[in-house]
Order: structure tokens, then sequence, then C-alpha cells
């Protein structure tokens, strides 16, 4: 690497650790509130766990695969159920048109 390249252009969007633009801001030490959404979006994670329909590695696989304007835009629990929802479509547990209807429904 060339003293003109950061280490920072080289990571993942979604590897913030160390990165220098992220290093001033200041951080909230307090224990932070669960949404109800929150815990839905916990729960559906953990019951789909438990059914062997979804993996914590898939989890994790499918928020790292979220482009970074998404990722950044996106709230913790919102980067979750996308990566959710995204595998639940992938293998096949539900269709694509079936998620779109159910958001439209909202």
């Amino acid at each position: 690497m060339d003293a003109e390249t950061s280490d920072d252009e080289h990571r993942a969007h979604h590897d913030m650790g160390g990165v220098s633009r992220y290093q001033c801001l200041p951080v909230d030490p307090e224990p932070h509130g669960l949404t109800e959404f929150d815990r839905e979006v916990d729960a559906l994670r953990q019951m789909l766990s438990a059914k062997g329909l979804m993996s914590v590695d898939e989890l994790r696989r499918g928020i790292e695969a979220i482009p970074a304007g998404d990722y950044d835009r996106l709230g913790y629990y919102e980067r979750w159920i996308r990566s959710i929802a995204a595998t639940l479509v992938r293998k096949g547990v539900i269709e694509q048109r079936e998620l779109k209807d159910r958001l439209a429904e909202r």
C-alpha cells in the first residue's frame, strides 16, 4: 500500500471500527431502549433460527451485502429485517411478490 492510500479505502462499507471519519463522534454509553419494532425483528430472527430457517451467520452476511447508501440510511434493526427478508426470498421460504404485497398492505 502506498502513502497515498489509507486503510479506510480498503474496507467494506459496513466495517467502521477504527475508521478515522467515525473516531471523532461521541459515543453514548447509556443503554438504549428497544422499540416494539426492534423486539419483533429480534423475535422473528430467534424464531427463524429455532426452526433452522436462518442462522446468525446468514443474518450477518445479508447485512454486509446491503449497498453502502442503504446501509448508512437504515437503522440497526432495519438492516436486520432487510437481511431476513432477502434471505427468506433467496431460500424460497417466501416469494418476492408475496413480500411486496404484504408490505403494500401496511
